[in-house]
């Protein structure tokens, strides 16, 4: 997979690709490499230059093509090596002001994208034939993904692994970081009001907490409102500042991400599955795992399974 650089490149966004996809023996063997409009060094946003191994040959080679952001301008060569990579079956992705640069490359045309908040006005102004949805974390459109700004990067490189290689390693990746490994390409970027510290938000901490160990349970809403010791409004609101988003969509989120894991994991039939994770039917889950996953629960575990 390859990692372009351009001149100024945030060394957060390095650092979270470098981060997820570097080679972890036993774990993990990919093949991370850095390349720029041409082999040498690299200015970054802290001063500190980064050596780029590579040129832009590297992208048609490449299986993974990230395009990361940064302060200076894109290549000139980069558009038409974004073409002939994506041409060569390559994956694109690109977050924050790096989706600039997959845009100007035309793969973007007739799809929707999203970018950090505070630069989807420019990408819509600047791309018309690109429907910008500035609320979303990221996007996926197949073979070209987009992401949001700074911290959202990481949420899009492990939304890839997910996708391509399971849950299960996307997990094992995310525990290694110290962070979530699942959060909804559609969840609000931020949120206008944060959660006030304090008792409420501690309650809500611990509901969400029984919520992920009782995932085989029923949980209504007013009942999960009375455990946090809130009104049912009161809950709806505190929940939604601080997960963006609503109970239902979180617990269906973290109920298909259990799905995932012990389908790649155990096994379990998918009856079994859909009973230890709170759904009523195995026709159920199968119908919200296709949502999500585009295939059945037995095509996943085929494709997945480490058992």
């Amino acid at each position: 997979m390859a990692a372009y650089v351009p001149d100024g490149v945030a060394s957060l966004g390095l650092g979270l690709a470098a981060g997820v996809f570097r080679a972890r023996p036993g774990l993990t063997g990919f093949d991370f490499a850095v390349c720029a409009e041409r082999r040498g060094p690299v200015g970054t946003d802290l001063g500190v230059p980064v050596v780029a191994g590579h040129g832009l040959g590297l992208l048609a080679r490449a299986d993974l093509v990230l395009v990361l952001p940064g302060s200076g301008p894109p290549a000139p060569r980069l558009p038409a090596a974004l073409r002939r990579a994506h041409a060569h079956g390559a994956t694109v992705a690109a977050h924050c002001l790096g989706v600039f640069a997959l845009a100007a490359s035309g793969l973007l045309d007739g799809l929707a994208a999203t970018t950090h908040w505070q630069h989807a006005g420019a990408l819509a102004a600047e791309f018309p034939a690109v429907t910008v949805r500035p609320e979303h974390l990221y996007i996926d459109e197949g073979r070209i993904l987009t992401g949001a700004g700074a911290a959202a990067g990481l949420d899009l490189y492990l939304h890839l692994i997910r996708r391509d290689h399971g849950a299960a390693l996307a997990n094992a990746i995310a525990r290694l970081l110290v962070v979530a490994p699942h959060r909804d390409g559609g969840q609000q970027q931020y949120v206008e009001a944060p959660v006030p510290a304090g008792a409420d938000s501690d309650r809500l901490a611990a509901v969400l907490t029984w919520m992920q160990a009782h995932l085989g349970e029923a949980q209504p809403v007013d009942a999960l409102a009375a455990r946090a010791l809130m009104s049912r409004r009161s809950f709806i609101r505190y929940f939604r500042s601080a997960t963006g988003t609503t109970p239902h969509a979180w617990l269906r989120a973290q109920r298909l991400n259990r799905a995932e894991e012990l389908l790649e994991t155990t096994t379990l039939s998918t009856a079994q599955i859909a009973a230890r994770t709170g759904y009523r039917s195995a026709a159920v889950l199968r119908e919200q795992f296709a949502g999500r996953r585009g295939l059945a629960p037995s095509d996943y575990r085929r494709a997945f399974s480490r058992t």
